[in-house]
Order: structure tokens, then C-alpha cells, then sequence
């Protein structure tokens, strides 16, 4: 388990680069980089550290003055993917882009591998757009990360064919989200029938089992079994 920060399967993004003069300059312009890591902080969106390969250079006169250079902790919102469009992506507030913070320092990185290979549907602000899925980060180790109705995962994803939004890195839970796979199931429509679950279940929430000692050490090593029989002896069974 992973505590603030997590190696990530790293894709390359455009940074705003206002953010890196703290927003007082350079409005409108992007910095090429690598995102190889994320970090997690409670009640925050999620950030990235980046390496700038300073390709925004490549093919003009101006000098190579960012590539190999770092940044940590740049949020989300800051990021644009690394895929052609014909206009840069219109920035979304931190609301738009991940709708629940972070829920804890300590969290997981994984891929869904069986949810990979097609486009998943998101909802964005109300509208359904198609997007590309690039890992999951998941919370534990606080009220409400292991609060069973409140638990969110972060899916990262970048919007493809959104309008205004298309290449903006995107972080959103189970319920703004859908994946598609034709050769596997038919995707479905409308809202699905659910309600979050308020059970937290374990082995000990029985009594009627907690009190029971047979059942509760009814293993291989037991003498009884617990309907009272005695053990078989092997040897006298052959």
C-alpha cells in the first residue's frame, strides 16, 4: 500500500504552462511531458509528477530550456493528452475534472486489464463523452474511503471526441463512468438500478456463529465434527 505518492503507467501530456509561473504568465501556451506518478492528498485533486521533454522546441529556433526538468504535484487540471487535436482543450474547473477529492494519502495504482482495450463512456458535466482509460487509483485507511456508501475510486482517463473538453485528463468514480466492449457484452443504456451498499460485512458480524465455538473451530484438526459425530479413523476405515 502506497503512502502519498505512486509509479504510474506513464503517458505523455501537455502541461498549461501558466501553472508552472504561478499563473502569471504564459496563458495559452503548453509544455511537452512524461506523467510517471501521481500523488494523493486528502480533500485535494489528484497530482502528477512530470518530466518535461522540451519537444515544444523541435523545428524552431528557441532553445531547448525544459527538457530533462521536474515538476511535482501538478494538478490534474493542468494536464492535456498527447493526442493531435485541431485546438487545444478548454481548461475545466477542479469540479469538472475529478467531482470527489482524494479520500486518503494511502491508495493503490492499478489497471483494470479486462476493461482496457475499448473506449469507456463518461459523463461530463451532464454529457456523455467517449474516453481513454489509463489506470485506477483507490483509498484506504480513512473514514471515508472505507465508508461502504461514500467509497470512490479515481479512474484516470483522457476525454476523446468531447467538444470544447477533448484531451483533458479526467479522474472520475464508478458512478460517472462506463466501460464498452462489443466482442464481450452490449453496453447498456440509461441509469443502472443501483444504491449504494451500507453493510460493512465480515465473518465476526453473527452471533450466532461468534458464540458457536464448534463452528468457529471447525477446521482440519477438529476432533468432532458438528453434528456430534466422532472423527473417522482413517486407519480403521481402510
Amino acid at each position: 500500500m502506497a503512502y502519498l505518492q505512486s509509479n504510474i503507467p506513464y503517458f505523455k501530456a501537455w502541461v498549461r504552462r501558466e501553472y508552472t509561473c504561478n499563473f502569471e504568465k504564459y496563458h495559452g501556451e503548453f509544455l511537452h511531458c512524461m506523467v510517471i506518478a501521481v500523488t494523493t492528498m486528502p480533500n485535494r485533486s489528484l497530482s502528477f509528477q512530470v518530466i518535461f521533454t522540451g519537444c515544444e522546441t523541435d523545428d524552431t529556433d528557441e532553445p531547448n530550456v525544459h527538457g530533462g526538468a521536474m515538476w511535482a504535484r501538478m494538478p490534474i487540471t493542468a494536464l492535456v493528452g498527447d493526442t493531435p487535436v485541431e485546438d487545444w482543450a478548454e481548461e475545466m474547473p477542479p469540479y469538472i475534472a475529478q467531482p470527489w477529492d482524494c479520500m486518503s494519502h494511502d491508495h493503490s495504482v492499478y489497471v483494470l486489464d479486462r476493461a482496457t482495450p475499448a473506449p469507456w463512456i463518461a459523463k461530463v458535466d451532464g454529457e456523455f463523452y467517449p474516453a481513454k482509460y489509463y489506470f485506477t487509483v483507490d483509498y484506504t485507511n480513512s473514514e471515508i474511503a472505507d465508508d461502504p456508501a461514500q467509497h470512490k475510486q479515481s479512474h484516470v482517463l483522457e476525454l476523446m471526441d468531447a467538444g470544447k473538453y477533448t484531451g483533458n485528463i479526467v479522474a472520475l468514480p464508478n458512478n460517472r463512468v462506463r466501460v464498452t466492449h462489443p466482442a464481450w457484452f452490449e453496453a447498456g443504456e440509461g441509469p443502472p438500478d443501483f444504491r449504494p451498499s451500507q453493510r460493512i460485512f465480515h465473518s465476526k458480524q453473527e452471533t450466532e456463529y461468534v458464540w458457536d465455538t464448534g463452528r468457529v473451530f471447525n477446521n482440519l484438526y477438529a476432533k468432532e465434527k458438528r453434528n456430534g459425530s466422532k472423527k473417522v479413523n482413517r486407519k480403521q476405515s481402510r
